[in-house]
């Protein structure tokens, strides 16, 4: 399949694809959409930014404009990437084909929802916990989805919503389509593969574990305080946009002050924010009225912005396949890319695992090792090590220390003796002087009282002549 125009869909989706500028599939599409369109299951994975949501918007609004009574549901794992799901949707039905949506987000007005569902929409975007919400509330019917879509599986699995994802399928009929779609594809993924579909169609493009190809990646190795001056500079020396991700939100929202304070246009994104705080923030962004874009693992997946130039990894991701999600923000639709990764003493352990992930016969860096590894792998040997040798080397340290020890400590810890003696006896010795001083006076007060002297007694009265 080299166009769409080849796809045995209806005339009217064909016009739509073709106004909306898609022209040629990427390897995903041209694998997927065939299959889907003969109503198996797929179990698909691609790397960030193949097209996996035009792989299973296609076939679902075909399905849907074929069987008036049919409904489809799309469940993502963020807020972002739903919307982002929605604007597609939205895109190919806007014309001559007229189907009814509803986005079902956290952050957005609950009555706004209402309404969308009330017009008998019939594509369900959404997110697990708000499509559970409308679930208790019974304002949403999944009784006749035909058509389920479980996007970014493995984020939403790392996200805690197996239990919310299983809910829902209650709700849903047995005889549907399912596709699954994910970047990576682990053990969890194929448990869940096993119970909800029904013979799947395997279908993989590219490395599950290695960015695009055409992704420069760069490490640049730093001290932790030395950070903000080097990002400072690489964002000086670099052009065009750029996602920087932090570890955590108070992290990110105290960079952009910083950031702002350097005459730097940026803004924050992570999940404190509001949903149309988030979407004013990407909205910014994706128009080039904010160069800068901060954001947490939050933004590391749907974030669809062909503007995207540069990634910088200020912080390392606190899960290795989080990684790859965050370089494949760059490089979208065969576009060339740049992620750069700052490194410090301390991300040494979680920089090994990123590798093992991408190439598992990795091999750290020379310079990497002697900078960070030096001091760590002197502390195991004499520690690990039990042997008579260390034991004598012990030894001589100390005896080493004890003898040669500078004459200003000697003078010193005279100085201390000699204070010590003076000003802080010992409390048996000084006890005993105290009792013999008792001892002296009451001798002395006897000697007084026996003393031999006239009865009367007075002194004379001296007198100057």
């Amino acid at each position: 399949m080299q166009n769409f125009n080849e796809l045995k869909i209806d005339n009217k989706l064909k016009n739509v694809i073709k106004y909306a500028n898609f022209v040629t599939p990427t390897p995903i599409q041209v694998k997927s959409i065939p299959v889907a369109l003969t109503g198996k299951d797929i179990l698909g994975t691609a790397q960030t930014g193949t097209g996996k949501t035009l792989a299973f918007t296609i076939p679902l609004i075909n399905k849907l404009i074929l069987d008036k009574n049919a409904m489809g549901l799309i469940v993502c794992p963020t807020r972002e990437l739903a919307s982002q799901v929605m604007n597609t949707v939205t895109n190919l039905t806007s014309r001559d084909i007229k189907i009814g949506n509803a986005l079902l987000i956290g952050g957005e007005s609950m009555q706004r929802q209402l309404r969308q569902l009330n017009k008998r929409a019939r594509i369900i975007v959404g997110t697990p916990g708000r499509i559970n919400d409308h679930l208790k509330r019974r304002s949403l019917n999944l009784s006749k989805v035909n058509y389920l879509v479980l996007d970014e599986t493995d984020r939403m699995l790392d996200m805690g919503f197996t239990p919310q994802i299983e809910l829902i399928l209650k709700f849903i009929p047995k005889n549907h389509q399912t596709m699954l779609f994910s970047a990576t594809l682990p053990n969890n993924i194929l448990k869940i593969s096993e119970k909800y579909l029904n013979s799947p169609e395997r279908i993989s493009v590219g490395s599950l574990s290695t960015p695009i190809e055409k992704i420069k990646q760069e490490t640049y190795q730093i001290t932790q305080d030395k950070k903000y001056e080097e990002l400072i500079n690489q964002l000086h020396e670099r052009k065009g946009s750029v996602l920087v991700f932090v570890k955590t939100k108070h992290g990110a929202d105290k960079m952009v002050k910083k950031l702002k304070f350097d005459d730097y246009s940026a803004e924050a994104i992570h999940g404190n924010l509001r949903q149309s705080k988030r979407d004013r923030v990407i909205r910014g962004f994706r128009n080039g009225k904010n160069r800068i874009l901060v954001a947490t693992d939050v933004a590391s997946r749907g974030l669809d912005i062909p503007l995207i130039q540069h990634v910088i990894n200020y912080d390392l991701p606190q899960v290795p396949e989080d990684y790859i999600h965050r370089v494949g923000r760059t490089g979208r639709a065969g576009k060339e890319g740049s992620a750069l990764t700052f490194l410090t003493n301390h991300d040494r352990y979680m920089w090994r695992e990123i590798q093992k992930l991408i190439n598992p016969n990795f091999k750290l860096e020379e310079n990497f090792k002697k900078t960070s590894g030096k001091n760590f792998n002197k502390r195991n040997r004499s520690f690990k090590n039990n042997s008579s040798k260390t034991n004598n080397r012990f030894n001589k340290r100390k005896k080493f220390k004890s003898d040669k020890t500078d004459s200003r400590d000697v003078k010193f810890y005279k100085k201390k003796k000699f204070k010590f003696e003076k000003n802080k006896p010992d409390s048996s010795n000084q006890n005993e002087n105290r009792f013999d001083k008792n001892k002296n006076f009451k001798f002395k007060k006897k000697k007084f009282k026996n003393r031999k002297r006239p009865k009367k007694f007075s002194f004379k009265k001296f007198k100057r002549n």
